[in-house]
């Protein structure tokens, strides 16, 4: 059978997008598993079900590359908010959209019926352990020294929706693709673990990569994003209440951190096309 489906991507974090508000997709696990492959696939970082919902506009449920469902995904949100707007699905610039972490609420900004950003109230930073989770005690883990892989590292677990750690050191220099599994799936972390590496650039502006559990690298992660300012915040590196610039692989995203944290970024169509399910 031919399933319809649009590839969007928000700062190079790409995902394919399957309409099922009135049609539902079968083994979508599977599925992902075949068509992130960027060989042999579609290729992305994973599919994402814009699928109806009973106490939200739409809902929005995202596998990873691995098949592993996600509770929440910063930039694929973005995107399905575009598409919403876009297809008529709903007429209205400020829409909410129901995840596996709670409703968030989304506003659009449009220009000649096109949605060019996307605004996302990700709710507060989590950083109580029990909650992220992580296996320290103490009511936040904050800067704390920790040992993982026979080496040293300072870090700062968040939870914006799903689980975080954030590590302050230059980016660049870190072997991301054999550190990122080893901090991925440390004991300290039941549920396995999206790392930042993370350096301030600018007095409100930070460089960031992370390593996202079930996908590798990615281009870029909202919630990482999200959770990097949040621990910026913590750790003083960065204001409260002011917008801080967060440059990934794939693009920027503006962050602010408050009561709750706001999100603001791109999302963009790739290609439409139909694929044998």
């Amino acid at each position: 059978m031919l399933r319809k489906f649009i590839k969007m991507h928000g700062a190079g974090n790409d995902y394919i997008y399957f309409d099922c508000l009135r049609e539902e997709l079968s083994e979508p696990a599977r599925l992902a598993v075949r068509l992130s492959d960027r060989h042999t696939g579609i290729g992305g970082d994973g599919i994402v079900l814009i699928c109806a919902s009973g106490i939200a506009d739409a809902k929005m449920r995202m596998f990873n590359a691995d098949g592993s469902e996600g509770k929440m995904c910063g930039n694929a949100i973005r995107c399905v908010g575009k598409y919403l707007y876009e297809s008529g699905a709903v007429n209205k610039t400020d829409i909410s959209v129901e995840t596996l972490s709670g409703v968030k609420y989304l506003r659009l900004y449009a220009e000649n019926g096109k949605v060019r950003s996307v605004r996302v109230d990700m709710g507060a930073a989590v950083f109580a352990p029990g909650r992220i989770p992580v296996l320290l005690e103490g009511d936040s883990v904050v800067d704390r020294a920790v040992n993982i892989a026979d080496k040293n590292y300072r870090i700062t677990c968040v939870s914006m929706g799903n689980p975080h750690c954030v590590v302050f050191e230059d980016p660049d220099a870190v072997e991301l693709e054999k550190i990122g599994p080893l901090f991925e799936n440390d004991r300290l972390f039941p549920e396995r673990i999206n790392t930042e590496f993370v350096q301030k650039i600018g007095p409100n502006s930070l460089k960031m990569r992370v390593w996202e559990r079930g996908s590798g690298e990615t281009m870029a992660c909202g919630t990482g994003a999200c959770a990097s300012a949040a621990a910026a915040v913590a750790c003083g590196l960065c204001e409260r209440g002011k917008d801080i610039s967060v440059q990934l692989r794939g693009g920027t995203l503006t962050v602010n951190v408050g009561e709750t944290v706001y999100m603001t970024g791109p999302a963009e169509i790739v290609f439409t096309g139909e694929v044998e399910i």
